[in-house]
C-alpha cells in the first residue's frame, strides 16, 4: 500500500478573521504545524510523497491567491520537489489533479492532515473514501477555528469520531495521533 502525506491548506491567512481567534486557537494551530512538520519528516525518511493543497482564494479573500497570506507556512518543512495542488473549493479533488498525482505514483493511501476540519480536511476525506483510498486522519493533526456555535476543540473532537471507520465501498476512513503514524513506501519504513 502506497502512502501520500496529504497537507490541506495549512497557510499563513488560514485563521485570519475579524475580531480574532482566541488564543487557544492560535496556540493549536502552532502545535498542528510542529506535528505536520513532523510528519514530512517521517515521510521523506520513508519516500513517501507529500502532496501539499493550497486554497486559491478569491479577491478579498484571507486567502486571496499570490498575496502573503495565500503563501504555505514556512514551517513546514517544505522543498521545491513537493507537489503542490491548487484548489478552489473544500474538495481537494474538485477541478484539480490531485487524483492524477496520486495515480502516476501508485498511491492508495493518503494520511491526511491540515485545516479547516469541518470543511476541507472533512470534504476531501470523505471524497478519497468514496474514490477508493483508504485514509487515514491524523487526529492531531488537523485544527480549525472556533465557529461562533462550537469550539475548535469540540469541532475537531466531533469529526474524528465522526469519520473514524467512515467507508465507501472497501475504502475507510482511520483517525489515529500522529505519534501512532507510520509510513511504508517502497519497502521503507518511517
Amino acid at each position: 500500500m502506497a502512502t501520500a502525506l496529504i497537507v490541506i491548506d495549512v497557510q499563513k491567512n488560514i485563521l485570519a478573521r475579524p475580531g480574532g481567534e482566541r488564543p487557544v486557537v492560535l496556540d493549536r494551530f502552532d502545535a498542528v504545524r510542529a506535528r505536520i512538520a513532523g510528519l514530512v519528516d517521517a515521510a521523506r525518511h520513508a519516500d513517501a510523497p507529500v502532496i501539499f493543497i493550497q486554497h486559491d482564494g478569491a479577491q478579498g479573500h484571507r486567502l486571496e491567491t499570490g498575496l502573503p497570506g495565500w503563501e504555505i507556512c514556512e514551517d513546514l518543512g517544505r522543498v521545491s520537489s513537493d507537489t503542490v495542488v491548487r484548489k478552489a473549493a473544500c474538495d481537494s479533488f474538485y477541478e484539480t489533479d490531485l487524483q492524477s498525482v496520486l495515480a502516476r505514483q501508485g498511491i492508495t493511501h493518503l494520511m491526511i492532515v491540515g485545516l479547516m476540519t469541518q470543511y476541507c480536511v472533512d470534504t476531501t476525506c470523505r471524497r478519497a473514501v468514496s474514490l477508493g483510498y483508504d485514509v487515514t486522519l491524523v487526529a492531531d493533526g488537523h485544527t480549525t477555528g472556533d465557529s461562533g456555535v462550537f469550539t475548535v476543540e469540540q469541532l475537531v473532537e466531533h469529526h474524528n469520531a465522526l469519520l473514524d471507520g467512515f467507508s465507501a465501498g472497501a475504502a475507510t476512513i482511520s483517525v489515529m495521533p500522529a505519534k501512532d503514524v507510520t509510513f511504508v513506501h517502497n519497502g521503507a519504513a518511517a
